[in-house]
């Protein structure tokens, strides 16, 4: 990028030449963008047209944009499964790929079911869970008060309900035994490859949203540990993990007395480990 991503943006005041017609025609902010190192500044632009107010908030947009804040961070919001998620500054960006975790989730889940999402950031993956089967009862929690104030806002629509703690800590007592899909999306970035992540993650998404630990595998081994406490007898975990992880992982899911299973999605990148609570 051309400039710290720590900088911070200013709306242009009336005089500046980011709000002239010229300056915020397409083409120019597709230039802007392009200059900047988007690789689809195209896309960018048109989303940044579409989602500004008056062409005072699209130039800051821009701005910010340009100075190396997320796309989602800059509009507010992140494409998730044909919905559109709240995402404040700092809070973890849901992943394309971790759609296919959801489309797993859906087809094992049955209407009314109790589902717990763990390390939920958003609310993103609880939300569109309940946007594809009907009546879940959610509960989803993170440590993060950022993540949580935003979650709170996404999963409204289904009526979730959002705790701020550590995995199962907040959790009520009551969901023990209970839960029919548990949904952890776990950080699993080894310790000392966050610092090889892309800026727009390792510099404005929360570390804590991010690193795994030493082998990528901490917090995994956390949430296996307890799970079988919480399933429902037949209930699932599912998660999110690297490939070359997939062994440890299975192994975590065993460890805990659940029955692993891994499937992958080649045109995603995404591998998703489901562990099941014998009946």
């Amino acid at each position: 990028m051309s400039a710290s991503p720590s900088s911070q943006a200013t709306p242009a005041s009336p005089a500046s030449p980011l709000i002239t017609p010229l300056a915020l025609a397409p083409a120019a902010i597709v230039a802007r963008l392009r200059a900047a190192g988007c690789v689809f500044a195209e896309d960018e632009a048109e989303l940044l047209l579409d989602t500004a107010r008056d062409p005072a908030e699209l130039a800051a947009m821009v701005e910010r944009r340009v100075i190396g804040r997320p796309l989602e961070h800059v509009l507010g919001w992140a494409e998730f499964r044909g919905l559109r998620i709240a995402v404040d500054v700092g809070v973890f960006v849901p992943r394309r790929r971790t759609e296919f975790l959801v489309r797993e989730a859906a087809a094992l889940a049955r209407p009314g079911a109790v589902v717990v999402d763990l390390c939920c950031g958003s609310g993103a993956l609880g939300a569109a869970l309940g946007a594809s089967v009907d009546r879940i009862e959610l509960h989803a929690a993170d440590i993060d008060p950022a993540a949580v104030r935003c979650a709170r806002r996404n999963v409204a629509g289904v009526r979730g309900r959002v705790y701020e703690g550590d995995l199962y800590e907040p959790l009520p007592d009551a969901l023990r035994g209970r839960v029919d899909i548990l949904l952890a999306n776990v950080p699993y970035v080894p310790t000392e490859e966050v610092g090889l992540l892309p800026t727009e993650a390792r510099v404005h998404e929360a570390r804590v949203a991010l690193d795994g630990g030493a082998d990528g595998l901490d917090v995994l081994r956390r949430v296996t540990a307890d799970a079988a406490r919480w399933l429902a007898p037949g209930g699932r975990l599912l998660f999110e993990t690297s490939e070359r992880q997939v062994p440890y992982a299975l192994k975590a899911v065993a460890d805990g007395g659940l029955v692993p299973r891994s499937v992958s999605d080649e045109e995603l990148y995404a591998t998703v480990v489901t562990g099941t609570r014998p009946a």
